[in-house]
């Protein structure tokens, strides 16, 4: 059995402000603009369009607050996926397996609307519909991304344990198998 090695850590409370659906006093806010995003989208053209044309907008962003990452210890976040699209493609976050592949993550979903979408490395693929009061657990050994569907920042708290890690390295090479796409105001998923 492994042990925590900061028995000393104290607890503490985080308030959310519900208003602005921010953490308040945050320890980290991490931001992604579309430049960050470059390999992840199918039209790169269309991408380097919206750099361009809107100063390199917003992606998303994350308000965290610092535990020590290790075994027993849980991380927390708030995560703000912006709306809009990159040709017809919706904004979505990277997307991550965890380093420690053996661990779960949940989501819960504050406002918005959009999809939570997983794959394993031996081909399963899934989609899960994420609305304002919505939880979607990813399972252990689940790569995900959340992808905004809507007109409003997809504002989602999310729980994982402390020593999973992240690795985005192999999404950057392998992608998803399948994308989500606003066409004519419906979603389409190929």
């Amino acid at each position: 059995m492994t042990h925590l090695t900061t028995p000393s850590f104290n607890p503490f409370t985080v308030h959310i402000d519900f208003a602005g659906l921010v953490m308040d006093k945050p320890d980290a806010h991490n931001i992604r603009r579309a430049s960050a995003m470059r390999g992840y989208y199918q039209d790169k053209g269309a991408l380097e369009k919206l750099i361009e044309e809107k100063n390199d907008p917003l992606h998303y962003e994350t308000y965290e607050k610092h535990v020590p990452e290790e075994y027993g210890h849980l991380l927390f976040c708030i995560s703000k996926i912006q709306p809009g699209t990159v040709g017809e493609e919706c904004f979505m976050t990277k997307g991550h397996y965890h380093t420690r592949i053996n661990t779960g993550e949940i989501y819960f979903c504050l406002q918005g609307q959009g999809y939570m979408v997983m794959k394993t490395s031996d081909g399963k693929f899934d989609t899960q519909r994420m609305t304002r009061g919505g939880l979607v657990y990813v399972p252990p050994y689940w790569a995900h991304r959340s992808v905004n569907t809507g007109k409003e920042p997809l504002t989602l708290f999310c729980v994982w344990p402390a020593d999973a890690g992240h690795n985005y390295g192999d999404i950057e090479k392998e992608g998803f198998p399948k994308r989500i796409h606003l066409r004519q105001g419906m979603e389409v998923i190929e």
